[in-house]
């Protein structure tokens, strides 16, 4: 499915947090919260260029600092699932990163998102510890991920 990936704006924000919303999985933060990181982070929108374009169909985003960027969010909206954006964001976040001399990218998933952790090891990011019981409702552990750049 043709997507274009871009920088996310502040009216981008009710968008993702609709989408947000209905994924169980993801991190659940106030429009305060993205309005924040769309500031002061990374987030990279997925807007359908097809037969509805313009519309937000998934999201991705970051924490940059310090050669360090860390993943606070993937999520694409449920009816775009399995069509490969999430994929599509990730490629374009690593290559950022990259262009902005990161040294790592760092994440955590819970141990049972199969899915989420399969688009990261395709992606090259190795497995580097575990948090018991990081996730609550219901308590899960954490696989921690790293993505090193050789520079």
């Amino acid at each position: 499915m043709p997507v274009a990936i871009r920088s996310a704006g502040l009216d981008d924000v009710p968008a993702i947090l609709a989408i947000e919303r209905q994924a169980s999985s993801a991190a659940h933060w106030t429009s305060e919260q993205y309005n924040k990181l769309v500031g002061s982070g990374v987030v990279l929108v997925a807007e359908q260029a097809a037969e509805e374009a313009g519309q937000l169909c998934g999201f991705v985003c970051a924490q940059a600092g310090a050669g360090e960027w860390e993943i606070e969010n993937v999520v694409v909206a449920a009816k775009f699932l399995r069509r490969g954006i999430a994929d599509e964001l990730m490629r374009e976040l690593i290559q950022r990163a990259e262009s902005e001399a990161a040294s790592t990218i760092v994440l955590e998933v819970r141990e049972s998102n199969l899915p989420a952790r399969g688009l990261y090891e395709k992606h090259r990011f190795r497995e580097m510890g575990r948090r018991r019981s990081y996730y609550k409702d219901p308590s899960e552990n954490a696989i921690l991920y790293a993505l090193r750049f050789d520079r």
